[in-house]
């Protein structure tokens, strides 16, 4: 299963996809970099911010900066990875920042779940934005 991440919100794209994983499917995710997360844009970059300042550098905690990477330790956290059964669902997800030429002329699905559509504000921040932010590429 191929998902563009285009304008679909990180938390729902991420909670469909660990679901897709835990049953067995493979999942590749597209456009990483231009999935959104939700509200004020000044708390978002605050928090992942302060998140980034804790810790020792040596030893953690460690953000990715990447926003395929950034896309992959959500996807993570709705796994169960410390178990065999997430640790396995975890390696059939695969994230992308741009298409790669062998997913040219295959079907995308689209999850109308994440879409931003349903958001009732326009608050809301990428990851490639998120990622810039913290030092990193996109």
């Amino acid at each position: 299963m191929i998902i563009d991440a285009t304008n679909k919100i990180l938390g729902r794209l991420a909670t469909q996809v660990a679901k897709q994983a835990l049953l067995g499917e493979e999942v590749k995710i597209i456009h990483c970099d231009k999935a959104i997360i939700t509200g004020n844009r000044s708390d978002i970059l605050g928090k992942y911010k302060k998140r980034s300042e804790r810790g020792i550098p040596t030893k953690g905690p460690f953000i990715p900066r990447m926003s395929d990477r950034f896309v992959r330790r959500a996807i993570r956290g709705m796994l169960p990875y410390k178990q065999p059964k997430g640790r396995e669902a975890f390696k059939r997800v695969l994230c992308y920042v741009d298409l790669p030429k062998e997913f040219e002329g295959k079907e995308v699905a689209s999850l109308t779940i994440a879409d931003n559509t349903k958001l009732p504000n326009t608050n809301f921040t990428t990851v490639k934005e998120i990622c810039e932010f913290l030092g990193g590429t996109a």
